[in-house]
Protein backbone atom coordinates (compact mmCIF):
# COMPACT_ATOMS: atom_id res chain seq x y z
CA UNK A 1 0.00 0.00 0.00
CA UNK A 2 1.46 3.51 -0.64
CA UNK A 3 -0.10 6.56 0.59
CA UNK A 4 0.42 10.12 -0.99
CA UNK A 5 -0.33 13.32 -0.75
CA UNK A 6 -1.01 15.58 -3.27
CA UNK A 7 0.77 19.16 -3.28
CA UNK A 8 -0.25 20.87 -6.27
CA UNK A 9 1.23 18.54 -9.13
CA UNK A 10 3.27 16.57 -6.96
CA UNK A 11 3.13 13.69 -4.48
CA UNK A 12 4.77 13.61 -1.35
CA UNK A 13 4.98 10.10 -0.29
CA UNK A 14 3.06 9.33 3.27
CA UNK A 15 5.06 7.77 5.76
CA UNK A 16 4.60 4.81 7.93
CA UNK A 17 5.69 5.65 11.52
CA UNK A 18 6.00 2.59 13.58
CA UNK A 19 4.75 2.66 17.16
CA UNK A 20 7.62 2.79 19.56
CA UNK A 21 6.09 0.85 22.24
CA UNK A 22 3.11 -1.52 22.79
CA UNK A 23 1.86 0.59 25.66
CA UNK A 24 1.48 3.28 22.59
CA UNK A 25 -0.47 1.38 20.84
CA UNK A 26 -2.80 0.13 23.85
CA UNK A 27 -3.60 3.66 24.99
CA UNK A 28 -4.56 4.46 21.16
CA UNK A 29 -6.49 2.23 21.05
CA UNK A 30 -8.11 2.02 24.71
CA UNK A 31 -9.28 5.72 24.28
CA UNK A 32 -11.20 4.83 21.79
CA UNK A 33 -12.91 2.03 21.94
CA UNK A 34 -16.39 2.96 20.90
CA UNK A 35 -15.21 4.28 17.85
CA UNK A 36 -13.01 1.42 16.57
CA UNK A 37 -14.58 -1.59 17.58
CA UNK A 38 -18.01 -0.39 19.28
CA UNK A 39 -17.25 -1.76 22.46
CA UNK A 40 -17.78 -0.19 26.32
CA UNK A 41 -14.80 -0.26 28.23
CA UNK A 42 -14.42 -2.28 32.20
CA UNK A 43 -10.69 -2.16 32.69
CA UNK A 44 -7.21 -1.72 31.61
CA UNK A 45 -4.78 -5.04 32.47
CA UNK A 46 -7.14 -7.18 34.31
CA UNK A 47 -5.06 -9.50 36.17
CA UNK A 48 -6.69 -12.88 37.25
CA UNK A 49 -5.25 -16.48 37.77
CA UNK A 50 -1.26 -15.57 36.41
CA UNK A 51 -3.34 -13.76 33.71
CA UNK A 52 -2.86 -9.93 32.55
CA UNK A 53 -5.55 -9.25 29.92
CA UNK A 54 -4.43 -5.74 28.29
CA UNK A 55 -8.20 -4.73 27.88
CA UNK A 56 -11.43 -5.80 29.23
CA UNK A 57 -14.61 -4.87 27.32
CA UNK A 58 -18.26 -5.71 26.55
CA UNK A 59 -20.29 -5.60 23.25
CA UNK A 60 -23.83 -4.31 24.22
CA UNK A 61 -25.12 -5.52 20.79
CA UNK A 62 -24.09 -9.38 21.69
CA UNK A 63 -24.26 -8.93 25.65
CA UNK A 64 -20.67 -10.76 25.94
CA UNK A 65 -17.24 -10.13 26.94
CA UNK A 66 -14.59 -9.45 24.29
CA UNK A 67 -10.70 -9.33 25.45
CA UNK A 68 -8.52 -7.08 23.47
CA UNK A 69 -4.72 -8.22 23.62
CA UNK A 70 -2.22 -5.41 21.83
CA UNK A 71 0.57 -7.01 20.61
CA UNK A 72 3.95 -4.93 18.89
CA UNK A 73 5.42 -8.03 17.66
CA UNK A 74 4.44 -10.83 15.58
CA UNK A 75 5.59 -13.94 17.38
CA UNK A 76 2.82 -14.86 19.36
CA UNK A 77 0.37 -17.98 18.79
CA UNK A 78 -3.19 -16.65 17.96
CA UNK A 79 -4.75 -19.81 18.66
CA UNK A 80 -2.65 -20.78 22.06
CA UNK A 81 -3.09 -17.25 23.79
CA UNK A 82 -6.83 -16.84 22.03
CA UNK A 83 -8.42 -20.05 23.65
CA UNK A 84 -6.48 -19.81 27.02
CA UNK A 85 -8.18 -15.93 27.63
CA UNK A 86 -11.28 -17.70 26.65
CA UNK A 87 -11.15 -20.37 28.68
CA UNK A 88 -10.30 -17.98 31.60
CA UNK A 89 -13.22 -16.31 31.02
CA UNK A 90 -15.25 -18.95 30.91
CA UNK A 91 -14.53 -20.88 33.68
CA UNK A 92 -14.34 -17.53 36.16
CA UNK A 93 -17.70 -16.33 35.37
CA UNK A 94 -18.43 -14.65 38.69
CA UNK A 95 -15.27 -12.94 38.40
CA UNK A 96 -15.94 -11.29 35.27
CA UNK A 97 -19.23 -9.88 35.98
CA UNK A 98 -18.05 -8.33 39.50
CA UNK A 99 -15.06 -6.81 37.67
CA UNK A 100 -17.69 -5.06 35.08
CA UNK A 101 -20.23 -4.24 38.03
CA UNK A 102 -17.41 -2.44 40.09
CA UNK A 103 -16.68 -0.66 36.95
CA UNK A 104 -19.74 0.24 35.43
CA UNK A 105 -22.27 2.17 36.33
CA UNK A 106 -25.11 -0.89 35.31
CA UNK A 107 -25.14 -4.16 36.76
CA UNK A 108 -24.74 -7.59 34.87
CA UNK A 109 -26.41 -10.63 35.97
CA UNK A 110 -24.75 -14.41 35.16
CA UNK A 111 -28.37 -14.28 32.74
CA UNK A 112 -27.76 -10.84 31.21
CA UNK A 113 -24.60 -12.32 29.34
CA UNK A 114 -24.26 -14.43 25.90
CA UNK A 115 -21.21 -16.78 26.89
CA UNK A 116 -21.43 -18.29 23.34
CA UNK A 117 -20.72 -14.56 22.23
CA UNK A 118 -17.56 -14.32 23.98
CA UNK A 119 -14.77 -13.58 21.71
CA UNK A 120 -10.69 -12.09 21.86
CA UNK A 121 -9.57 -9.24 19.27
CA UNK A 122 -5.71 -9.38 18.37
CA UNK A 123 -4.66 -5.29 17.90
CA UNK A 124 -1.06 -5.66 16.00
CA UNK A 125 0.78 -3.31 13.37
CA UNK A 126 1.33 -6.35 11.46
CA UNK A 127 0.51 -10.58 11.49
CA UNK A 128 2.78 -13.22 9.66
CA UNK A 129 1.20 -15.29 7.48
CA UNK A 130 0.92 -18.08 9.74
CA UNK A 131 -1.34 -16.01 12.07
CA UNK A 132 -3.59 -15.18 9.28
CA UNK A 133 -3.81 -18.35 7.99
CA UNK A 134 -4.84 -19.91 11.32
CA UNK A 135 -8.06 -18.41 12.07
CA UNK A 136 -9.15 -18.98 8.22
CA UNK A 137 -12.30 -21.20 10.27
CA UNK A 138 -15.43 -19.49 9.36
CA UNK A 139 -16.71 -19.81 13.39
CA UNK A 140 -13.32 -19.26 15.22
CA UNK A 141 -13.73 -16.68 18.20
CA UNK A 142 -10.99 -14.65 17.16
CA UNK A 143 -10.56 -11.20 15.14
CA UNK A 144 -7.09 -9.41 13.99
CA UNK A 145 -6.65 -6.01 13.60
CA UNK A 146 -3.48 -4.58 11.90
CA UNK A 147 -3.33 -1.14 12.85
CA UNK A 148 -0.88 1.36 11.22
CA UNK A 149 0.86 4.90 11.68
CA UNK A 150 1.46 7.07 9.58
CA UNK A 151 3.49 10.77 9.41
CA UNK A 152 0.52 12.99 8.67
CA UNK A 153 -1.40 11.82 11.65
CA UNK A 154 -3.45 9.62 10.67
CA UNK A 155 -4.04 5.92 11.72
CA UNK A 156 -5.09 2.84 9.55
CA UNK A 157 -7.21 0.04 10.98
CA UNK A 158 -7.80 -3.11 9.27
CA UNK A 159 -10.11 -6.19 10.84
CA UNK A 160 -8.07 -9.26 8.68
CA UNK A 161 -11.07 -11.25 7.59
CA UNK A 162 -11.02 -14.63 7.03
CA UNK A 163 -11.55 -16.41 3.35
CA UNK A 164 -15.14 -16.93 2.58
CA UNK A 165 -14.26 -20.88 2.10
CA UNK A 166 -13.04 -21.47 5.57
CA UNK A 167 -14.38 -24.98 7.35
CA UNK A 168 -15.44 -24.86 10.39
CA UNK A 169 -13.28 -25.09 14.11
CA UNK A 170 -15.20 -28.20 14.76
CA UNK A 171 -13.92 -30.16 11.85
CA UNK A 172 -10.34 -29.96 13.65
CA UNK A 173 -10.09 -33.84 15.43
CA UNK A 174 -10.85 -33.56 18.79
CA UNK A 175 -7.89 -35.78 20.05
CA UNK A 176 -5.86 -33.20 18.32
CA UNK A 177 -6.56 -30.81 20.94
CA UNK A 178 -6.37 -30.38 24.64
CA UNK A 179 -9.18 -29.72 27.54
CA UNK A 180 -9.05 -26.27 27.51
CA UNK A 181 -9.78 -26.35 23.81
CA UNK A 182 -12.31 -28.17 22.94
CA UNK A 183 -14.24 -26.58 26.23
CA UNK A 184 -14.24 -23.43 24.57
CA UNK A 185 -14.79 -24.79 21.52
CA UNK A 186 -18.35 -26.55 22.85
CA UNK A 187 -19.73 -23.32 24.50
CA UNK A 188 -18.47 -20.73 22.51
CA UNK A 189 -20.55 -20.43 18.86
CA UNK A 190 -19.51 -18.08 16.30
CA UNK A 191 -22.77 -17.73 14.29
CA UNK A 192 -23.41 -17.09 10.16
CA UNK A 193 -26.25 -15.96 8.13
CA UNK A 194 -26.74 -19.51 7.11
CA UNK A 195 -27.64 -20.35 10.59
CA UNK A 196 -30.95 -18.20 10.70
CA UNK A 197 -31.90 -19.53 7.48
CA UNK A 198 -32.28 -23.31 9.21
CA UNK A 199 -35.54 -22.61 10.74
CA UNK A 200 -37.01 -20.19 8.00
CA UNK A 201 -38.74 -20.59 4.46
CA UNK A 202 -37.56 -20.20 1.07
CA UNK A 203 -39.84 -17.34 1.17
CA UNK A 204 -38.96 -15.54 3.98
CA UNK A 205 -35.25 -16.28 3.13
CA UNK A 206 -35.58 -14.49 -0.17
CA UNK A 207 -37.20 -11.22 1.32
CA UNK A 208 -34.07 -11.04 3.92
CA UNK A 209 -31.73 -11.65 0.83
CA UNK A 210 -33.70 -8.51 -0.82
CA UNK A 211 -33.82 -6.37 2.11
CA UNK A 212 -29.45 -6.89 2.52
CA UNK A 213 -29.17 -6.32 -1.19
CA UNK A 214 -30.81 -2.86 -0.07
CA UNK A 215 -28.97 -2.38 3.12
CA UNK A 216 -25.21 -3.12 1.42
CA UNK A 217 -26.21 -0.93 -1.02
CA UNK A 218 -25.99 2.16 0.89
CA UNK A 219 -22.07 1.97 1.42
CA UNK A 220 -19.73 -0.49 1.07
CA UNK A 221 -18.68 0.02 4.54
CA UNK A 222 -21.52 -1.63 5.74
CA UNK A 223 -21.11 -4.81 7.11
CA UNK A 224 -23.35 -8.17 8.66
CA UNK A 225 -22.61 -9.48 12.17
CA UNK A 226 -24.76 -12.60 12.81
CA UNK A 227 -25.49 -12.77 16.24
CA UNK A 228 -27.77 -15.81 18.30
CA UNK A 229 -31.08 -14.33 17.82
CA UNK A 230 -30.54 -11.62 14.92
CA UNK A 231 -28.34 -10.68 11.93
CA UNK A 232 -26.92 -7.21 12.19
CA UNK A 233 -25.95 -4.39 9.76
CA UNK A 234 -23.32 -2.51 11.38
CA UNK A 235 -22.07 1.03 9.99
CA UNK A 236 -19.17 3.02 11.70
CA UNK A 237 -18.85 -0.15 14.23
CA UNK A 238 -22.54 0.62 15.69
CA UNK A 239 -25.49 -1.66 14.28
CA UNK A 240 -28.12 0.04 11.99
CA UNK A 241 -30.65 -2.46 11.52
CA UNK A 242 -31.08 -6.17 13.37
CA UNK A 243 -33.07 -9.04 11.52
CA UNK A 244 -34.67 -11.62 12.95
CA UNK A 245 -35.98 -14.68 10.52
CA UNK A 246 -38.44 -16.30 11.78
CA UNK A 247 -40.84 -19.38 9.48
CA UNK A 248 -43.25 -17.17 7.86
CA UNK A 249 -41.88 -13.51 8.46
CA UNK A 250 -39.28 -10.91 9.63
CA UNK A 251 -39.10 -8.89 12.05
CA UNK A 252 -36.94 -6.06 11.66
CA UNK A 253 -35.41 -3.67 14.33
CA UNK A 254 -34.57 0.20 13.43
CA UNK A 255 -31.90 1.36 15.96
CA UNK A 256 -32.79 4.67 16.77
CA UNK A 257 -34.86 6.31 19.78
CA UNK A 258 -38.57 6.45 19.47
CA UNK A 259 -39.70 9.69 17.25
CA UNK A 260 -36.45 10.58 15.36
CA UNK A 261 -37.53 9.13 11.77
CA UNK A 262 -40.92 9.91 10.29
CA UNK A 263 -42.75 6.99 9.52
CA UNK A 264 -46.32 7.86 8.53
CA UNK A 265 -47.89 4.73 7.71
CA UNK A 266 -47.20 3.89 11.55
CA UNK A 267 -46.12 0.56 10.13
CA UNK A 268 -43.61 0.09 13.31
CA UNK A 269 -44.32 -0.87 16.88
CA UNK A 270 -42.61 1.64 19.16
CA UNK A 271 -40.63 -0.73 21.60
CA UNK A 272 -38.81 2.11 23.50
CA UNK A 273 -40.64 0.66 27.05
CA UNK A 274 -40.83 -3.06 26.23
CA UNK A 275 -38.00 -5.44 26.45
CA UNK A 276 -37.21 -6.93 23.28
CA UNK A 277 -34.23 -8.73 20.65
CA UNK A 278 -32.41 -6.02 18.38
CA UNK A 279 -31.20 -2.57 18.92
CA UNK A 280 -33.69 0.23 18.83
CA UNK A 281 -37.06 1.62 19.51
CA UNK A 282 -38.45 0.83 15.90
CA UNK A 283 -39.87 -2.47 15.33
CA UNK A 284 -41.84 -4.33 12.04
CA UNK A 285 -43.17 -7.54 11.37
CA UNK A 286 -43.12 -8.65 7.60
CA UNK A 287 -44.32 -11.55 5.71
CA UNK A 288 -44.15 -10.00 1.94
CA UNK A 289 -43.14 -7.70 -0.14
CA UNK A 290 -46.20 -5.49 0.08
CA UNK A 291 -44.25 -2.61 1.61
CA UNK A 292 -41.09 -3.05 0.78
CA UNK A 293 -40.13 0.16 -0.68
CA UNK A 294 -41.88 1.68 2.45
CA UNK A 295 -39.69 -0.11 4.41
CA UNK A 296 -36.58 0.77 1.92
CA UNK A 297 -37.51 4.56 3.16
CA UNK A 298 -37.37 4.39 6.37
CA UNK A 299 -33.72 2.25 6.29
CA UNK A 300 -32.81 5.00 4.06
CA UNK A 301 -33.73 7.59 7.18
CA UNK A 302 -31.93 5.05 9.31
CA UNK A 303 -29.19 5.41 7.33
CA UNK A 304 -28.90 9.06 7.16
CA UNK A 305 -29.17 9.20 10.83
CA UNK A 306 -25.81 7.47 11.71
CA UNK A 307 -24.34 9.39 8.23
CA UNK A 308 -24.79 12.67 10.09
CA UNK A 309 -23.94 11.20 13.59
CA UNK A 310 -20.16 10.24 12.45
Amino acid sequence: MFLYKINEDKLNEIKEIPFKKEIELHKLCESNLENIFGLKFIKREFAFNNFRLDTLAFDESSKAFVIIEYKNTSSFSVIDQGYAYLSLLLNNKAEFILEYNENCNTTLKRDDIDWSQSRVIFVSPSFNNYQKESINFKDLPFELWEVKKFSNNTVYFNNIKPSKTSESIKTINKANTNTQTRNVIDEVIVYTEEDHFKNSSEEIIDLYNRIKEYITSLNDNITIKAKKLEIGFVYNNKIMIDIHLQKRALKIWLNTKWGTIDDSKHLAKDMSKTGHWGNGDYEIQMSDDEELEYIFSLIKQIYKLKINRG
